[in-house]
């Protein structure tokens, strides 16, 4: 895990998770510093991280006013109520349909939360952070947003694709890819992430991609990309792609059996030495 900073007024907390057969997809969340602080997703849901301290490596984390909540899936959320604790003044930027999809597990205190929809906008103190659905998600909560003083696009799963290595997935840029493997990393990962995106009326899906296209941001930050610097009209020609793409099939059972037979006791690659 690794924290670094892009941009004026933002900090990556980057972490990742080893895939087999894929590769290292980072799961970042991410520190804006506007006058009211925002956290950006909360991390992996897994016991041996604790996002809370983290965080605290960067701020105090009593200082956090808004905990934007992208989409409601779990590796967004992994400190989401330990952040709560430590953040009495913060409040959690989501939509009806995202507390709705929290209630399911672990309620939201309502008095906590703040709705906010695609195409409104929230006051961080000074400067306007400007909600909007991405192109590619699969959650129907998702809410990412622009802010047009610094000109980064914060896209939820939007534009991720799998790294070759730990440390570029949570150390590097996209720009660390030849472009041609990032395109292909990219399209692997709409395939994966938004399968409905072969289904679609093509024409419709690529108008929401053109909207992205006219905020002209400098920096886009996704879930599962390393920071991308000057890359955006790049990477949405990549996603305008996505439905001729081919479908991702991922392993059968008898690929999971066969990966699992590697892992039993006494199982090796090599030959065993001669009696």
């Amino acid at each position: 895990m690794h924290v670094h900073k892009v941009g004026s007024d933002t900090t990556v907390l980057a972490d990742s998770l080893d895939v087999p057969g894929i590769g290292f997809l980072p799961a970042n969340a991410f520190v804006l510093f506007a006058k009211e602080p925002v956290v950006v997703d909360t991390g992996l849901s897994l016991s041996d991280r604790d996002f809370v301290a983290r965080l605290g490596s960067v701020m105090d984390p009593a200082d956090v006013r808004w905990i934007w909540l992208t989409h409601p899936d779990r590796d967004h959320t992994g400190g989401i109520f330990a952040l709560l604790e430590a953040a009495p003044r913060s409040k959690v930027v989501t939509t009806f349909v995202g507390a709705g999809i929290m209630s399911t597990e672990r309620p939201l205190p309502l008095d906590r939360v703040c709705l906010v929809n695609p195409g409104q906008s929230l006051d961080a103190g000074d400067r306007m952070l400007h909600a909007f659905r991405p192109p590619l998600f699969d959650n129907p909560a998702t809410v990412g947003f622009y802010d047009d003083r610094t000109r980064v696009c914060y896209s939820s799963d939007c534009f991720g694709g799998p790294m070759p290595s730990e440390d570029i997935a949570e150390n590097g840029h996209a720009s660390d890819l030849a472009p041609d493997d990032l395109r292909a990393a990219q399209l692997m990962w709409a395939t994966v992430d938004s399968p409905w995106v072969h289904i679609v009326d093509p024409g419709k899906y690529r108008a929401t991609v053109e909207q992205l296209r006219r905020m002209d941001p400098e920096i886009v930050l996704s879930t599962h990309l390393p920071p991308a610097v000057r890359l955006t009209d790049r990477m949405i020609d990549t996603i305008m792609g996505a439905p001729d793409a081919d479908p991702f099939v991922g392993p059968d059972q008898r690929a999971l059996e066969q990966m699992l037979a590697t892992f039993e006791p006494g199982a090796t690659t090599t030959p065993p030495a001669p009696a």
